[in-house]
C-alpha cells in the first residue's frame, strides 16, 4: 500500500509535549490491541497504514510484561515515526469524548421501569454487496428481511411505537428515556440492577439510518447557543422540557441493538470495534474506512483540559470507530466508566492536531 499524502511525515521532535506523556498507559492499550490483532489481523485503512506492518511491533509488545516511563517512549520511538495527520479542506482537526454510562435498570418491566433496551431483532440483516437490493440507500449496513426481499429497517420512531414485536428480546428496562438514548448514542453501558448486580450491554447491530444528533438539532433550533453545547446542557434543556422529548429524539433515525457482554475488568471499558477492552484515556474511536484498528495517534489539544487540568497530549491507540467519526483528523476519546466519565466526555469538543505512528517497517520501506 501507499502512504495517503494526507499523513506528513514528521519527527518526534515537532510533537509538542511529547516526552511528558505517560507512555506506559498508551503502551498497555497498545499491548492489548497487539494480541488480539496477532489472532485475528485487523483491516487497513484507505489511508494506507498497512495493518501487516504492525508484526514486529505486535510481537514486542506481546513479549513484553509491562513497560513504563521511558521504556515506554523508547517504544513507540523504535517501531514508528510520527506522520502528522492533515485535515480535509480548510479545516482542523477535532475530537469529541465518549464513555461507558452506569445506570439503573430492571430485568422486568414495572412502573418504574418502562423504557426497553433491545437485543437483535430476527429479522435484521447485515447489507453487503451481494444482498443488497438495487434501490436501497447506499448508505444502509442493515436492512429487514421480508418474503419480498430486504427493505429498509425500522426507525427510531417506529420501534419505539412497537413496530418490531416481540421480534426483538428487551435485555433490561430502563426509567428515562434520555438516559436510554445517551446509551444508544455511547453503544454500551454499565446496568446495575434492583439486586445489586451489574451487567454491562454493547453494541450489536444497528436500524442503519443516519445519525442525528440532538445537540445539533438544538442549536440550529436556538434553543441553545453553539458555545454553550454540551452533554450536560442538553440534558439539562430535556429536564426543562419533558413535554417535547419525542420531539427531538424521533428526529434521530436511527436505533442501537444490544447485546451482553461480561464485565472481566472493572477497570476497563467495553470491548468495542477493536475487540479489546476500551482503557479510559488512552483508547480513541476514528474513522475506519480511513485509519487500521492499533494505530497509536499523538493528538495534540491544548485548549482540552478535562482530562486532568493540564493541555491534553496524548498517545490514543485506535480502537473504536462511530457512525459521526468521519475524516482523518477526527477521533473520539474515551473517557472512561460513570458519572465522572461522563462529566469528562460531555465537554469534548476542542480542536486538535493528530499525528499518526506510523510503523518504521511502512515510512522505511518507500512507495510500492
Amino acid at each position: 500500500m501507499t502512504l495517503s499524502p494526507l499523513l506528513e511525515p514528521t519527527s518526534f521532535d515537532n510533537l509538542p509535549g511529547w516526552r511528558a506523556d505517560r507512555h506506559g498507559e498508551a503502551f498497555a492499550a497498545f499491548r492489548l490491541s497487539a494480541r488480539r490483532a496477532l489472532q485475528k489481523p485487523y483491516k487497513s485503512g484507505s489511508l494506507g497504514i498497512d495493518a501487516g506492518a504492525f508484526e514486529e511491533a505486535f510481537h514486542a509488545a506481546d513479549a513484553a510484561e509491562t513497560l513504563d516511563g521511558e521504556a515506554a517512549r523508547g517504544f513507540f520511538e523504535r517501531w514508528f515515526l510520527p506522520c502528522r495527520v492533515i485535515p480535509e479542506g480548510d479545516g482542523s482537526g477535532f475530537v469529541t469524548g465518549f464513555y461507558e454510562p452506569e445506570v439503573a435498570a430492571s430485568p422486568v418491566r414495572t412502573d418504574e421501569f418502562t423504557v426497553p433496551l433491545l437485543g437483535v431483532p430476527d429479522d435484521l440483516v447485515k447489507i453487503h454487496d451481494a444482498n443488497r437490493p438495487d434501490r436501497l440507500d447506499p448508505y444502509l449496513a442493515f436492512g429487514r428481511s421480508t418474503s419480498a426481499g430486504i427493505v429498509e429497517y425500522f426507525d427510531r420512531p417506529a420501534i419505539e411505537k412497537g413496530a418490531v414485536g416481540e421480534r426483538a428480546p428487551t435485555l433490561a428496562w430502563l426509567a428515562d428515556p434520555v438516559e436510554a438514548f445517551f446509551v444508544h448514542v455511547q453503544g454500551a453501558a454499565r446496568l446495575t440492577m434492583p439486586d445489586g448486580s451489574v451487567k454491562r450491554i454493547t453494541y450489536a447491530a444497528k436500524s442503519g439510518q443516519r445519525f442525528t444528533g440532538p445537540g445539533g438539532l438544538l442549536v440550529a433550533m436556538g434553543e441553545i447557543p453553539a458555545a454553550e453545547i454540551s452533554m450536560q446542557a442538553i440534558r439539562a434543556w430535556f429536564r426543562r422540557n419533558p413535554h417535547r422529548v419525542d420531539e427531538i429524539l424521533h428526529q434521530n433515525r436511527s436505533y442501537i441493538f444490544f447485546r451482553f457482554a461480561e464485565v472481566e475488568d472493572a477497570g476497563l471499558g467495553p470491548i468495542a470495534a477493536a475487540k479489546v477492552p476500551l482503557t479510559a484515556g488512552r483508547s480513541m474511536a476514528v474513522d475506519r474506512l480511513l485509519h487500521t484498528f492499533a494505530t497509536p495517534f499523538f493528538v495534540d489539544a491544548p485548549a482540552l483540559r478535562a482530562f486532568d487540568d493540564v493541555p491534553f497530549r496524548r498517545v490514543m491507540i485506535a480502537q473504536d470507530t462511530g457512525s459521526a467519526i468521519v475524516g482523518p483528523a477526527r477521533g473520539d476519546l474515551f473517557a472512561g466508566s460513570g458519572y465522572a466519565a461522563g462529566e469528562i466526555a460531555g465537554v469534548v469538543r476542542h480542536p486538535a492536531d493528530f499525528y499518526a505512528l506510523v510503523p518504521r517497517a511502512l515510512l522505511e520501506a518507500g512507495p510500492a
